[in-house]
């Protein structure tokens, strides 16, 4: 597919970019991430944006856990921009390792610090506005999120320009925004998840976020499959471990050799994917049109 407009470019500033990533795993599931794939997801992450903007800095901080210094009010104010990442709680168990990212949301909402959320942040964005995160009564997406389709509010919606009319992105999630908040407008959906892409104004602050991973290289995802236990068998997305774990194995190779035509066509996976800058067109774009122009306004203060 071709992209229908070019995505937003990222230029260059007098002064590093200050970011802070939010990772959304406990420790547990921190360790268990870094042990599959060699860092953890915030890690990950942080080494992406750097990949887009090489100067950045890019600190991280684990609300989920009880011992966490989180930022607040001026703190959060200082930086140009706050991402969030995945993870494997649930928003609606309301244990405190939920809540206490739930609270510092709301935080980011007052600082007015723009942010962008993967899956889980976009499910905590959500709630900490009002809305209403639960188990999708379609099921699991996993793999990939396939035909994401831009409603009209996302047409010209500067987070997907350069994204073509419907594209498809690296996913797994079970659970899913069932009610958006107030102030939030839906930019993208597909059939399993209608809220794939979504803006919400909250308390002066803005959120840009997406129900999948941009952020998700294809080893990574690979990774996080093969520490699932089966989990492609147990739901039915594969007939017996032995199909589970080849099709993990062409997610690995195809993530070493992209040119490999024939494992792409097999699977269905195209540039939107396979290629580096357009699979990360949305973290490109946040950071183009809503973090660097707080940075520069910064320098003229």
């Amino acid at each position: 597919m071709t992209p229908t407009a070019a995505a937003s470019p990222v230029t260059p500033l007098a002064r590093p970019l200050r970011l802070l990533v939010v990772d959304g795993y406990t420790r547990e599931q921190r360790d268990d991430h870094a042990r599959g794939y060699g860092l953890t997801a915030s890690e990950a992450y942080a080494a992406e944006l750097r990949r887009i903007e090489p100067a950045s800095t890019a600190e991280i901080c684990c609300p989920a856990d009880a011992d966490a210094s989180l930022p607040a009010g001026a703190d959060l104010a200082s930086y140009d921009g706050i991402f969030l990442t995945g993870s494997s709680l649930h928003i609606y168990q309301l244990e405190e390792a939920v809540t206490r990212q739930i609270a510092l949301m709301r935080a980011i909402y007052a600082s007015g610090t723009p942010c962008f959320g993967s899956c889980w942040g976009l499910q905590v964005a959500a709630v900490a506005a009002g809305g209403t995160v639960a188990e999708n009564p379609k099921g699991r997406e996993v793999g990939f999120a396939r035909a994401i389709t831009r409603t009209e509010a996302g047409r010209g919606h500067p987070l997907l320009a350069g994204r073509p009319s419907a594209f498809d992105a690296p996913a797994i999630h079970l659970d899913a925004v069932v009610a958006p908040p107030p102030g939030a407008r839906v930019l993208a959906g597909n059939a399993l998840a209608p809220v794939q892409a979504a803006e919400i104004v909250h308390q002066g602050g803005t959120f840009w976020g997406v129900q999948y991973h941009p952020e998700f290289s294809l080893g990574q995802l690979a990774a996080i499959l093969r520490r699932g236990d089966g989990l492609l068998v147990r739901e039915g997305f594969c007939h017996d471990a032995e199909a589970e774990q080849a099709w993990i194995a062409d997610l690995e190779t195809l993530d070493r050799s992209p040119a490999r035509r024939d494992l792409a066509w097999r699977h269905g996976i195209d540039a939107e994917v396979l290629d580096p800058v357009r699979r990360t067109t949305e973290l490109r774009n946040v950071l183009a049109v809503r973090m660097k122009p707080v940075a520069s306004a910064r320098l003229r203060q």
